[in-house]
């Protein structure tokens, strides 16, 4: 039996990961930086809380990474872990950078030092492309980021390739642009937008506030890009893949999908809030995955309005239960 070791396994990636590896046979464990307060609201919403080990571990403390690692000696290594907004990058710089670059050196250190065969792959984001002219990203693409977060996620990137090169580690990057679900924090625009139109559409009178409606991102589905992540360390060699479906919409188009579905008018309900725009933002994110689809066989399937529909569906039922006062999952 493989042993699987998801490092920030209490969020959306890492829940849908765990459930993967243990439907594979995979003896799966995860990371929180306290696993005793951590609720692990995804891992029971899916059902597979009794099955995941679950460990306290702080990716920024050397020490608690190699006695994490060590003592469960996992074949396979995900690291999903960091601070992953990119809004409150700006506002913490120096926590999302320790989080997520000074994070992944810790893991790779450890690898290297202890000679460890595990296979290590790193969480790597389409933020790091930055402005790429309205033309769509691949893994010859420059990095070009825009936000504290990016920068933090490019150095993690870069630490990955250098410790592979320089050390013939298998280190690999997925280099992953937007992906939804059910399971999204309210933080990311994409769940607040479903969250709030159903509220709407139940009969409450709240508005939407959101920034520039003009962006265009390339939205995936998350449980699918888990399965990405699994093939890329299952590859016999190690390389980094770009991630994406290769259709891209604006958030405008999302929010108006999001209100029609439910029999509503965007119009009558959208407010714009100058505070939440970034200081610099990409207007338009694409990329191109013929790599992943040509060597690993993935290429993502479900649309945007197969994602919008899903996430609608699961936020009314959610609220409904709720009205009955049926505890149901919440990722608030």
């Amino acid at each position: 039996m493989k042993k699987a070791l998801i490092i920030g396994v209490s969020g959306q990636d890492g829940a849908y990961l765990a459930k993967l590896l243990l439907e594979k046979g995979y003896e799966v464990h995860g990371t929180s930086r306290d696993a005793e307060l951590s609720s692990f609201s995804r891992l029971k919403h899916l059902g597979i809380f009794s099955r995941v080990g679950r460990h306290s571990m702080s990716p920024t403390d050397f020490r608690s990474v190699m006695q994490t690692i060590l003592e469960i000696e996992p074949n396979e290594i995900y690291n999903l872990a960091g601070q992953t907004s990119v809004g409150l990058s700006f506002a913490q710089p120096v926590d999302t950078t320790e989080s997520i670059s000074t994070g992944t050196l810790n893991i790779l250190e450890v690898i290297r030092f202890h000679k460890l065969p595990a296979r290590y792959y790193n969480a790597s984001s389409s933020e790091c492309f930055g402005d790429t002219a309205y033309t769509a990203a691949d893994e010859l693409t420059p990095f070009q980021p825009r936000s504290p977060y990016a920068v933090a996620k490019a150095s993690a990137f870069w630490f990955t390739s250098v410790y592979r090169k320089a050390y013939n580690l298998f280190a690999a990057s997925g280099i992953l642009f937007n992906h939804e679900s059910p399971l999204r924090s309210p933080r990311f625009v994409t769940k607040k937008i479903i969250n709030t139109a159903c509220r709407i559409h139940a009969g409450e009178d709240v508005p939407l506030r959101l920034g520039d409606l003009s962006v265009r991102r390339d939205w995936g589905w998350a449980p699918e890009y888990v399965e990405s992540m699994y093939r890329i360390l299952q590859h016999d060699t190690p390389e980094d893949f770009v991630i994406a479906t290769g259709k891209e919409c604006s958030l405008l188009d999302f929010v108006e999908k999001t209100f029609s579905f439910l029999g509503l008018d965007y119009r009558d309900h959208v407010e714009f809030e100058k505070n939440f725009i970034r200081p610099y933002d990409i207007p338009f994110s694409l990329g191109r995955a013929e790599k992943a689809e040509r060597i690993l066989g993935w290429k993502a399937k479900t649309r945007i309005d197969d994602i919008i529909a899903a996430m609608i569906k699961w936020e009314m039922e959610r609220l409904q239960d709720s009205s009955r006062g049926i505890e149901n999952f919440n990722t608030m």
